[in-house]
């Protein structure tokens, strides 16, 4: 009886996950998905290519690299995103205006680029790169927000997540090798004004794309968000107004620091250039405690404030003039996702918090150093590399996706989660292998007959073990990336998403960025293999994190900061 109802369960899974392939809303998350791995991969790694084929020198090429702060600090802006309207565009609904409009500004960013001479316009060409890439990362918080309002039992959570990675990947593919190639045989021009055709294209799209019914009918109830903070219960206006300042001088600050750091170092003149490496050690740390930590605080004191009975309003208290309106506005829009973040949670946002800065911290940070460790500690080719990486790699990585969203549907989404950040935690020691020789990646090879096939098609068995390596870490990051960002979507709340979801996912970039001068260090210190025994420790500590939240999950159940859908996969 046991094992009938077992079957029946399985068939459920796979027919829930085949409704969920089958829907539109899934359909568009892999446009959307694309739209948001093109533009990264074309400013932030294909850009490079071309300023070095136009003889840019390296102080400058090292300067753009900069632009990817946008990524890093997305969630300043992110407030603006839930609440701000476009003209003539709102009827879109609150995501689609945002969502479309960014991704027609960076198919035009894209062809105008392809006019220009980065040699000789090089002032105009940093300016759109870098408007490019603030339109870049907030299509990638407008994107994210979409994707959880518009979840549900059909399109759920974890498979939208998965598909979303999957046309990420894509793009990366399509905006890196496929735009190499290209370049090969046309010219850079050619290749850009493709990709913001492309991008044009995929705006266009976009206007047919399904809205959140959710978010679309939060437009007519503004007025009524805004008086409920007037309310009796809630917090007096007073304290809401301190709360309110402090938190967004803090904020403010970080944008503005931010801002001028990226415009002076974008500069055409390298004597008035900040030293970036200098910047990220000493202001990175200030803008995480000013933007994350001490804003947490403030929204636990508020939580706790509320729950006492204390500062809280006994009747209504109507906003008097547009001094109070604007502080109500700002309030919801900056305050209230950081409450409900923390009342939601409570104690285990410290677990949370946690595991998001653990979980991919070894990725966020090794990114930078994979092709040193290939080509300069193992003595790679570049063609060995690239056929290892971009492509055999790129293919493993939709293995690992295709398997990651296959098992958040059949066992769950923190099971999917713990398995992922083992298996992602334990091929370090692959690498660490191959640091030290390779002997054992080679015997694995050996074994199993890879290093015969590779030869034939005309690599060694050197290649092989390399390829080996970096297939097995890639299946496990696809495995992980797709139950993690699944999760992070479950976690945050529909009304909020914009704001909840990019302090999250800007935390782990935040922390990755800050870790690469330590490891860095490390690495030149201590050597390679050192390097990746700790980051399988780092690795391991998130498995223990993850096992800490999955049982808080299972005791807690609704308490426990999900929504119903996601508590229904977790």
């Amino acid at each position: 009886m046991a094992d009938a109802d077992t079957g029946k369960a399985k068939k459920r899974d796979w027919r829930k996950l085949a409704v969920a392939l089958g829907n539109r809303k899934t359909a568009f998350m892999l446009l959307f998905g694309f739209a948001a791995g093109l533009p990264y991969a074309l400013l932030l790694g294909t850009l490079y290519a071309w300023l070095s084929d136009a003889e840019v020198d390296l102080e400058t090429m090292g300067v753009f690299s900069l632009i990817g702060l946008a990524y890093a600090f997305k969630f300043l802006w992110s407030p603006l995103l839930d609440r701000i309207d476009l003209p003539a565009l709102k009827r879109l609904g609150k995501r689609k205006q945002w969502i479309v409009t960014a991704q027609l500004l960076l198919g035009v960013i894209l062809l105008v680029l392809s006019t220009l001479d980065p040699l000789t316009s090089l002032g105009w060409f940093s300016l759109l790169a870098g408007i490019g890439a603030f339109a870049s990362a907030t299509q990638d918080v407008v994107v994210d927000a979409w994707r959880v309002d518009v979840a549900d039992e059909k399109a759920t959570i974890d498979i939208l997540s998965t598909v979303y990675q999957m046309g990420y990947r894509i793009a990366a593919l399509v905006g890196g090798a496929l735009a190499l190639f290209l370049a090969e045989r046309t010219s850079w021009p050619t290749v850009y004004a493709t990709m913001g055709a492309i991008m044009a294209v995929v705006g266009i799209a976009g206007l047919f794309a399904p809205d959140a019914e959710q978010t679309t009918a939060k437009l007519g109830a503004d007025a009524e968000d805004l008086a409920a903070l007037r309310r009796p219960g809630e917090i007096v206006p007073g304290v809401r107004k301190w709360a309110l300042l402090i938190i967004g001088a803090l904020w403010a600050w970080a944008l503005v620091s931010v801002g001028v750091f990226m415009v002076r170092s974008l500069g055409s003149d390298p004597d008035t250039r900040p030293d970036s490496v200098e910047f990220i050690s000493t202001q990175g740390p200030l803008v995480v405690i000013a933007t994350v930590v001490l804003p947490a605080i403030i929204a636990a004191w508020l939580v706790f404030q509320k729950r006492q009975g204390n500062h809280l309003l006994t009747s209504d208290e109507p906003a008097s003039g547009a001094f109070d309106r604007a502080i109500d506005h700002g309030y919801r829009a900056l305050i209230l996702p950081l409450t409900d973040f923390v009342g939601r949670l409570g104690w285990a946002v410290v677990i949370v918090i946690g595991l998001v800065l653990t979980y991919r911290i070894t990725d966020a940070i090794w990114g930078s150093f994979a092709y040193p460790f290939y080509l300069g500690e193992l003595e790679y080719t570049k063609d060995e590399v690239a056929v290892a990486s971009k492509f055999f790699g790129v293919g493993a990585l939709m293995v690992g996706l295709a398997v990651g969203g296959t098992l958040l549907t059949v066992i769950g989404r923190m099971a999917t989660l713990t398995f992922g950040a083992l298996i992602a935690a334990l091929t370090n020691l692959l690498y660490a292998d191959l640091a030290v020789g390779g002997v054992r990646m080679a015997a694995v090879s050996d074994a199993i007959g890879f290093s015969w096939l590779v030869s034939h098609l005309g690599g060694d068995a050197r290649l092989a073990k390399l390829m080996l390596t970096i297939a097995g870490e890639n299946i496990a990051v696809g495995i992980a990336g797709a139950a993690f960002v699944a999760y992070l979507s479950s976690i945050v709340a529909k009304g909020y998403s914009a704001v909840q979801y990019a302090l999250l996912s800007s935390l782990t970039l935040l922390v990755g960025t800050l870790g690469r001068g330590a490891l860095g260090q490390m690495i030149e210190e201590r050597g390679y293999y050192d390097v990746f025994i700790l980051t399988t420790l780092i690795g391991l500590f998130a498995v223990g994190l993850c096992l800490v939240e999955w049982w808080r999950i299972s005791r807690q159940g609704r308490r426990s900061g999900m929504d119903e859908t996601a508590l229904a996969n977790a």
